[in-house]
């Protein structure tokens, strides 16, 4: 009997114990639009919220122009490899033909790259 009235009293305060420890639903305002862009620090200005940081469009523009200045720089410096080369081939038909072609393959590589920053611009200001 002792036995039995322990383990009902131990299973109550367990179950009162879980009942204590249940998740309680909260229920939330939804907030309108002005409060969640206050939230982020930014104003509305009609559906827009602006909140005055860098846009990804003019994150991914500085860091194309950046990277079209080393590949321009890179371009230039290859140009002028091969022109040294091919200033020092004395005559020779393999160093010849090795210099054109990193002329060659600078100049390429320069009109794919100019290629490719026209295309990034066309398509970030068809995303604005």
């Amino acid at each position: 009997m002792k036995r039995t009235l322990v383990t009902l009293i131990a299973l109550c305060s367990l179950s009162l114990g879980l009942a204590a420890m249940a998740p309680v639903p909260a229920l939330a305002a939804t907030p309108d639009k002005n409060q969640v862009c206050q939230g982020l620090g930014g104003t509305t200005k009609g559906d827009d919220c602006t909140t005055g940081g860098a846009k990804i469009q003019d994150i991914v523009n500085s860091v194309i122009n950046i990277l079209s200045i080393f590949i321009g720089l890179a371009a230039v410096i290859m140009i002028m490899v091969g022109g040294f080369k091919y200033v020092t081939a004395n005559g020779d038909s393999g160093n010849v033909s090795s210099a054109k072609n990193t002329i060659i393959y600078a100049v390429i590589g320069l009109v794919i790259a100019v290629f490719a920053q026209v295309l990034v611009k066309f398509v970030l200001d068809k995303t604005k």
